[in-house]
């Protein structure tokens, strides 16, 4: 997909973070845009800001980790625009702690966004791309589907999850001659607000976080360490890159391919 303009994207998670950044990237380009996310005050925030730019644009309250709400969704792209051609799965949360202490209620909420929200989303909108054989598939994954660190164990799990299921998806488009491309976003330390992720959960409990060293501690730490990390603009940058030249993974971060070469050759070390 050489021009973007015209086209649509629907970016879930995209009022704030790597998904606020692809949102303001692709309404750059000239892309109309779906919005979907649980933050409906954020939500509503940003859908104003970019119409006063110009942008055609519409948001929905969505909860990815319900198929019903992710069918909606695409409703909405399909009722407004008439389809989509850039799908980002990109809402995700986290949760840290030694593997072993990490409570069964942030297992199953970590993975219900990261994971499942990346199933529902395949199922409601990649049917589409691929009958029309046109489109990109964008996953947001993480350097953490790809090394696994410390006191990260249900997000760690969930983006390993997210580049097997990117592979797969290219596999399975590749099988059947598909134009439909797909990119596997995995970056390293961004400037977001992913460690307070825990402002999102139903149960309205914001401890849990994820960060340097996992754990809630060290909060303010925390926030000015993100703070001092990579732009999420410049990860949105390599984004709308790898949908024109169909790259499959997308390492943003100078470092990531030393690291993914020291877990390569330990694992074949034995």
């Amino acid at each position: 997909m050489d021009d973007l303009t015209g086209k649509v994207a629907v970016v879930t998670g995209g009022a704030s973070g790597i998904g606020r950044a692809m949102v303001d990237r692709f309404a750059a380009d000239g892309m109309r845009i779906v919005i979907g996310d649980i933050e409906e005050a954020v939500l509503e925030t940003t859908v104003a800001e970019l119409r006063e730019r110009g942008t055609e644009v519409v948001g929905v309250v969505v909860d990815v980790s319900d198929p019903a709400s992710m069918q909606s969704l695409a409703d909405e792209a399909l009722d407004v625009f008439g389809g989509w051609h850039v799908v980002c799965l990109n809402a995700g949360v986290g949760a840290g702690g030694p593997i072993w202490e990490v409570p069964i209620a942030d297992w199953e909420w970590v993975l219900g966004a990261n994971l499942w929200g990346i199933v529902h989303g395949l199922r409601s909108f990649v049917p589409g791309l691929v009958e029309q054989d046109e489109g990109h598939v964008v996953i947001t994954a993480s350097l953490a589907g790809l090394v696994a660190g410390a006191n990260l164990g249900p997000y760690n799990a969930s983006k390993f999850a997210a580049v097997a299921i990117g592979e797969t998806l290219q596999a399975d488009l590749s099988a059947v001659a598909s134009g439909v491309g797909v990119s596997i976003l995995c970056p390293a330390w961004v400037n977001t607000r992913i460690f307070e992720s825990g402002r999102n959960r139903p149960t309205g409990d914001t401890t849990s976080a994820v960060g340097p060293t996992g754990g809630d501690d060290g909060r303010e730490e925390a926030a000015a360490f993100f703070a001092a990390s990579m732009p999420a603009a410049q990860v949105a940058d390599a984004v709308a890159d790898a949908i024109r030249t169909r790259r499959l993974h997308i390492l943003t971060h100078d470092y990531s391919a030393e690291l993914v070469r020291g877990r390569t050759e330990q694992i074949l070390g034995g």
